[in-house]
């Protein structure tokens, strides 16, 4: 999928130091570089990487297990945030998800994270449940938000 800024594509292990650094930029309790590395040779995951100029510029990463998807994270480097490219990562996810014939996607985001979760909401994710004292640097809860996908055994 191309975009005219920016292009999505699979991640590879040889990006892992990056994927640990923009992580690092982006969140509060970040992943470890061997966190990424580990997900990126998990045969059950499914990474994208968004690339301006060869320049990582966001993430998004997903697990299938059992026919359903359970978002990981999702990154966008802050200088490139409302500039579509968490929505791009996101649609590539939904679209491979289809490919897998996944039933369902669910992730957790932190109560206070409106942009996300209303981007989420875009995409048809709908709050199910919450997790209390979810995040360890300050005890917030997380959303549970799931969407639905049709029938896709046919």
């Amino acid at each position: 999928m191309e975009n005219t800024e920016y292009e999505i594509r699979p991640a590879k292990l040889s990006r892992a130091a990056e994927l640990a650094e923009l992580d690092r930029l982006c969140f509060s309790v970040p992943w470890s570089l061997q966190s990424f590395c580990d997900e990126l040779q998990n045969p059950l995951a499914v990474y994208l990487v968004a690339e301006k100029d060869g320049r990582l510029i966001g993430y998004c990463g997903f697990w299938s297990v059992a026919g359903e998807g359970q978002i990981t994270n999702i990154c966008t480097h802050p200088l490139y945030r409302r500039k579509g490219v968490a929505r791009a990562l996101l649609k590539e996810a939904f679209r491979r998800a289809a490919k897998e014939k996944l039933s369902l996607m669910t992730l957790e985001v932190r109560r206070s994270n409106l942009a996300a979760r209303n981007l989420y909401e875009e995409f048809g994710f709908s709050v199910i449940g919450e997790r209390k004292r979810y995040y360890s640097d300050n005890g917030e809860d997380a959303v549970i938000m799931t969407v639905y996908f049709e029938d896709r055994s046919r």
